[in-house]
């Protein structure tokens, strides 16, 4: 049954832990190995359509409507609730999923907020979801290119950028959020990072790479990312390990899921997605276990100066 594989992957959670921070004690022993089943039916995508409909259906289930990360509406709350955000403020907000980061932060703070995402299937269903809640005022949805980055210039009071890094100019992507903020704006950024050199050659590596559309050959040390902030003219205030919660909550959304599936079964289509996506954080969950993957949030505030 679907809902017993993916329960099989996803059902013991590591047990509650503070948000730790760069210094991590040493990773846990790697679990033992878990045989990921092909889906039935495979995902099949047309080249550059990485989020289908079927794929947005499983993340809504997952992690909330228009979210792509874990936790969705809580978290992305929490972290922008340090910003001070009201409905005199404007937030760049880059990533996050189809408009529920946007939509949720809008409600919230009454702030105004420029969403962006590199996928054309998530800024349309952005619009979309703006437009369904009655948000058209305050949210916007755009698309942005993360190897040309084009910010307005000094345009937002604040931005939350959610693992904004998967390309391959990540110094042009660090000045172009740095640029768009004004005098004494703040960032808030998560990002995986790698302590030391991931290796494309490992199984597990490989498929986590592929499935993300990540280069492992491009991920950082922490420390790293930080001096790049600062070179982008950024006074890093935070620079924490949030990997153990990020992990608890991924386990969270897919424990809710399973529960979920028992009574509401899904079609074979969003079913092979299913197992495709459950694959996915396993292998995000289990390389950070083993301390070969990290997820950072960074603060910090621009030091640009009033013209």
């Amino acid at each position: 049954m679907l809902s017993s594989a993916v329960k099989s992957w996803f059902g013991r959670a590591s047990p509650t832990a503070a948000a730790k921070p760069v210094a991590a004690p040493p990773a846990p022993a790697p679990e033992p190995q878990v045989q990921a089943p092909a889906p039935h039916t495979s995902p099949k995508t047309p080249p550059g359509t990485p989020w289908p409909s079927a794929r947005l259906a499983v993340a809504d289930r997952l992690w909330g409507e228009g979210f792509s990360f874990p936790g969705g509406e809580v978290e992305g709350l929490r972290l922008t609730r340090s910003l001070g955000l009201s409905p005199a403020t404007s937030l760049l907000l880059v990533g996050g999923g189809g408009g529920g980061a946007a939509c949720a932060v809008a409600r919230a703070f009454g702030a105004w907020v420029a969403a962006h995402e590199k996928d054309t299937e998530l800024v349309t269903a952005g619009k979309g979801l703006i437009t369904r809640v009655e948000l058209g005022r305050k949210v916007s949805m755009a698309l942005w290119e993360p190897d040309q980055p084009a910010f307005e210039v000094r345009k937002y009071h604040h931005c939350v950028a959610f693992e904004p890094l998967a390309g391959q100019h990540v110094e042009l992507v660090l000045d172009g959020l740095a640029r768009t903020l004004k005098p004494a704006g703040q960032l808030v950024m998560t990002d995986l990072v790698a302590a030391a050199p991931l290796d494309p050659a490992d199984r597990q590596v490989a498929r986590w790479a592929k499935l993300e559309r990540r280069d492992p050959g491009q991920l950082m040390p922490p420390a790293a990312v930080t001096r790049l902030l600062g070179r982008a003219h950024l006074d890093v205030r935070i620079a924490e390990d949030v990997s153990e919660r990020h992990v608890e909550l991924v386990v969270e959304g897919w424990r809710a899921l399973v529960r979920d599936l028992v009574t509401h079964r899904p079609d074979p289509v969003t079913a092979a997605w299913l197992v495709a996506e459950a694959e996915l954080w396993l292998l995000r969950t289990r390389l950070i276990r083993q301390g070969r993957l990290r997820l950072m949030r960074w603060q910090a505030i621009s030091k640009a100066r009033s013209v």
